[in-house]
């Protein structure tokens, strides 16, 4: 066999894996060891373990685990609902109203987790029901839960940011500046729809009655449940758009400030430290592992010459610069329709971020644009995450089709975004380049 058919061969192998439903930290590091034994021989095993060993010697890779576990003590401690009740009181009035405070509370919930999973569950749990017992259309419901819990995937401090940063090395803080301006694009954007379909529709979501809305009074004391959450918020956020601290740090401080206010409000427990700690353990495992098989993959794919194949590829495709972005970004989003977005971030990212930089496009810009396309990864039919988050905590007569269906508006609105951002750069780049003048 031709020596430049050894890098296509590793892909198709590592499908076929995944095919078979074969988790995919195993299909990676599976076809690395296999390939590498039968090739080099038993001594090129080195290479799997020094890469193995790269992927997880970073410091920053400790803000993930920290991370993920600040948004398991707020889910557990009920910050959501409060967050949730808040905004359900002050935009009850407002034809659309439930819709537009779950995707606010969604942005929010972002900006204190990071963790989709989080999102979306919360969201599922708390505001599916309201907008369902209003007399909202259930698949505009559905819909917005999902559009909504993804947010975080943008909004600071997203995990999958960390991991981008981590794998391509771009500034974190930056990608942090320029998510936190695509998230707020795209609520916006959610939010405008919503708005839209209830004038143009009333049925589809409608206002509360006005002996459901709250008093002035109860609004004003709703949001005593917020401030903590800004707080949290403007302190770890800030603390890395400012330099003041590494993503780690923040990490470590918004870990602690989640303990801080689940003890003030008085619902923190030994059971419920103990159970984020387990559930923490099992997510970053996982995504552990994945780096891992992840960074054996790379290494040997780009011994076998696959870097250079691609990168050559890319250099003579016609169309120039713009189709190779495009053609990477279509292929994004049908890995994303098969695999979690952080197995997308340790797969594609190394070998497609490298040559588009070659070509001229801003690294950040880029880490932007592919961590919005990630975003629809979560909402894209038949495997998208979200879609199977949703299903969990849905009622018993909503099926998985409708879900599909209910999906479909919000990744419209995403490719709206992913299309002005193409067009309109500074859309994500001018907080960037205000604040940290990137």
């Amino acid at each position: 066999m031709a020596r430049e058919l050894y890098p296509l061969l590793m892909f198709a192998t590592l499908f076929v894996l995944l095919a078979g439903g074969v988790p995919i930290a195993f299909s990676l590091t599976a076809v690395s060891i296999g390939f590498a034994y039968v090739l080099w021989g038993p001594g090129a095993l080195n290479i799997v373990v020094s890469a193995a060993w790269g992927s997880m010697n970073n410091f920053v890779i400790i803000a993930v685990p920290l991370f993920i576990y600040m948004a398991y003590i707020l889910q557990k401690t009920n910050v959501v609902e409060d967050l949730y009740s808040a905004f359900f009181k002050w935009s009850g009035g407002l034809r659309g109203g439930l819709a537009v405070a779950t995707v606010v509370v969604g942005a929010v919930l972002g900006a204190v987790s990071g963790v989709v999973a989080a999102g979306v569950i919360g969201l599922g749990l708390i505001g599916l029901p309201q907008m369902l017992k209003h007399g909202y259309n259930r698949r505009m419901a559905l819909g917005c839960v999902m559009g909504a819990g993804t947010l975080g995937q943008l909004i600071p401090p997203s995990t999958n940011m960390v991991l981008y940063g981590c794998v391509t090395g771009v500034s974190i803080g930056g990608l942090f500046a320029g998510g936190l301006s695509a998230g707020i694009f795209l609520a916006v954007l959610y939010i405008g729809y919503v708005l839209v379909r209830g004038l143009l529709n009333p049925d589809f979501c409608p206002s509360l009655p006005r002996d459901e809305r709250a008093t002035w009074k109860e609004k004003l004391i709703s949001m005593k449940s917020v401030f903590f959450p800004g707080l949290l918020i403007m302190v770890v956020l800030g603390s890395i758009l400012l330099g003041v601290a590494t993503p780690t740090e923040a990490a470590a401080f918004g870990a602690a400030g989640a303990l801080l206010i689940g003890l003030l409000k008085g619902r923190l427990t030994w059971e419920i430290v103990y159970t984020s700690c387990f559930e923490t353990l099992g997510v970053s495992a996982m995504v552990g592992w994945t780096m891992i098989g992840a960074g054996a993959f790379g290494s040997v794919f780009s011994g076998l010459g696959g870097n250079t194949l691609i990168t050559n590829i890319a250099m003579n495709m016609p169309g120039g610069p713009n189709m190779v972005f495009l053609v990477s970004a279509l292929f994004i989003f049908i890995l994303g329709m098969f695999l979690e977005p952080g197995a997308i971030i340790f797969l594609a990212v190394p070998i497609i971020a490298p040559i588009l930089s070659k070509l001229g496009f801003d690294p950040l810009w880029v880490g932007l644009a592919f961590n919005v396309l990630l975003q629809t990864a979560y909402l894209s039919p038949p495997f998208g995450f979200s879609l199977f988050y949703l299903k969990g905590c849905t009622p018993p007569d909503v099926d998985i089709v409708e879900i599909y269906k209910a999906s479909v508006p919000f990744i419209l609105l995403q490719v709206v975004c992913i299309t002005s951002i193409f067009l309109f750069p500074d859309i994500v780049m001018w907080l960037p380049r205000y604040i940290m003048g990137m």
